[in-house]
Parts: structure tokens; C-alpha cells; sequence
């Protein structure tokens, strides 16, 4: 299905713009600069579908995607640091979490952590308004490509350490690299085995 038409919906920067839940959606968070732009270019093997930008902090609505006429990606606004005033980003990053509460078609959401770094505390503070949210969600690690295979497989079995008492954490982690393809395929049947089970 990721090798079928895909296309930029909308961007939303209220609630109130959000597309009908009408078909089911996954969708991506994390840092500013953790690659979520790049993992969703690599995953439906588009070059510039979602604009990376080397600036942490772009993404200041929730960018849709439209795959196959089935299947909506979610690309949220990241957290963390950006270049924006406090106002600001709490404001794109409070949408983020409203979509999360509030949306019924949302399948997963795939928390993305950088692979070289790990968990850090923004990430904790995400992981918790996920549980909060009752929203199934798995991590994903990205930017394997800068770590050796054992330091990937090592910070898989770490990071399953650290989610594994948390009530919505889906309990397998994807090691994906946008630049290598490495993990896609794996992150691809996750998503798929996700929204249409």
C-alpha cells in the first residue's frame, strides 16, 4: 500500500480545521529535528512529500497526508526546542496534544526518538500526555545510520526497558533510518497491521 498514489492533504492549525474522521489515520511526534518530515518521505518513498527543514521547530500545524484514498498520515508539530516564541510553540504544540485526545480514527501514534541519544526528558514528558491520552503508541528510533548495528540493537533493548510498564506503549520497537531505508519496510507493516486490524 506505502507504493501507492500518496499526496499533502491540509495543514490544520486549529481543531476546528481538522479533515472528518472519516478514514483511519497514524501519525508522528516527537522532538524539533528528530526527522519526522524525512521518516514519512522514506517510509512512502517520496522525496519531498513532508519539507524537511534543518530548522527544529517548522511544523507549527498538523500536516495530513493522503495515501491510497485509505489511509491519513499525521505529521504533528514537534516539541522541544524551536525557534519560536514560548507563546507560539505552546501553541502548536498544545494543538498536537488536543488532536491526540480527541480524535477517534487515530490507530497509533509512532513517537519518534533519536537513535544516537535515546530517551531524554521532553520525551518523557510525551510519553506520559500519551498515556494520558489512552492513544496506542509504539517508538520509533531514527538516524540508525549514525550508530553501529550493536549500538541500534542495544538502544532497542534499552528503550524497551524504559516503556515497558507504561500502559499504551505498543511493546515492540522499530530502528528505522530515513537516509539508509534501513527499518521501512518493518515500520511500513506496523503502521498497515495497525489501521486495518
Amino acid at each position: 500500500m506505502f507504493a501507492r498514489p500518496v499526496s499533502f492533504l491540509m495543514g490544520a492549525a486549529s481543531l476546528e480545521g481538522l479533515p472528518e474522521p472519516d478514514l483511519p489515520e497514524v501519525a508522528f511526534a516527537g522532538r524539533s529535528n528528530v526527522g519526522k518530515s524525512s521518516l514519512i518521505n522514506a517510509l512512502v518513498n517520496r522525496h519531498r512529500l513532508a519539507r524537511a527543514s534543518t530548522e527544529p521547530g517548522r511544523t507549527r500545524e498538523i500536516n495530513f497526508f493522503l495515501l491510497d484514498e485509505r489511509l491519513r498520515l499525521a505529521d504533528l508539530p514537534g516539541y522541544g526546542f524551536a525557534r519560536a516564541s514560548k507563546t507560539t510553540a505552546r501553541k502548536f504544540q498544545d494543538l498536537g496534544r488536543a488532536y491526540l485526545r480527541g480524535r477517534p480514527n487515530l490507530k497509533r501514534v509512532y513517537l519518534l526518538i533519536d537513535a544516537r541519544h535515546g530517551i531524554k526528558p521532553p520525551d518523557e514528558t510525551a510519553l506520559d500526555a500519551l498515556d494520558l491520552s489512552a492513544v496506542s503508541y509504539q517508538v520509533v528510533l531514527t538516524k540508525a545510520d549514525k550508530i553501529k548495528p550493536a549500538e541500534g540493537l542495544a538502544m532497542m533493548e534499552a528503550t524497551l526497558k524504559k516503556i515497558a510498564r507504561r500502559p499504551a506503549a505498543f511493546p515492540r520497537v522499530c530502528l528505522t533510518s530515513a537516509a539508509s531505508g534501513g527499518g521501512m519496510a518493518e515500520l511500513r507493516a506496523e503502521a498497515m497491521a495497525a489501521s486495518f486490524t
